[in-house]
């Protein structure tokens, strides 16, 4: 399965200077937010294959779901076999619709309780902020999520896919990272993923 994960930014390889073909062979697109949903409809029209998202700290002003994409906040949705779990938003550092407090956050998760245990855990973790010592920083708006990490040792994932840290921060942030046998994927703007 080929994964195109996006987060952040559009893109200029997939939109601004999108040619025919380039989103050929993907199976799946997964959205870690604060995208515009014209660029998701864009994309999951031209590659033909589904795209599920959650929520970054800034899709509150964009007014409208994207149409023909899936939302996988607060929810375990399935594509080819892959068990997805999905947990937009970011640290609380502001008023706001989807930004939490790590005890919103934990609360969040313990609704879920009965789809982790049907589901026997998930694959792939996806989220906008990441997880507290994983490619966070420290300021709140930029925090992560302590009981992310939770979630990864309990079930250990194939994956943790989120986004909201932008490498253009800072130069030695890196795309990918292990914690355990989960690869920890930053998708600021987009990384291919080959399952």
């Amino acid at each position: 399965m080929k994964i195109l994960a996006i987060s952040d930014v559009t893109s200029d390889k997939y939109y601004d200077y999108y040619r025919q073909g380039v989103l050929d062979g993907f199976d799946l697109i997964l959205s870690c937010g604060d995208l515009r949903p014209e660029y998701l409809e864009f994309l999951v029209t031209l590659a033909g294959c589904p795209l599920a998202y959650v929520h970054g700290n800034h899709d509150d002003s964009y007014g409208r779901e994207p149409q023909g994409c899936i939302c996988a906040d607060d929810k375990i949705v399935e594509f080819g076999g892959l068990r997805i779990l999905g947990l937009g938003g970011s640290m609380f550092y502001r008023d706001g619709k989807y930004v939490y407090t790590e005890k919103q956050m934990r609360s969040r998760i313990r609704k879920l309780r009965l789809p982790l245990k049907k589901n026997r855990g998930f694959d792939i973790l996806l989220t906008h902020a990441p997880a507290r010592g994983l490619n966070d920083f420290e300021d709140i708006p930029h925090r992560g999520f302590e009981c992310f990490n939770t979630l990864l040792e309990k079930y250990e994932p194939r994956y943790f896919i989120h986004g909201h840290i932008h490498r253009n921060y800072d130069f030695r942030i890196p795309q990918t990272v292990k914690k355990g046998s989960t690869t920890v994927v930053n998708a600021y703007e987009y990384c291919v993923i080959d399952l």
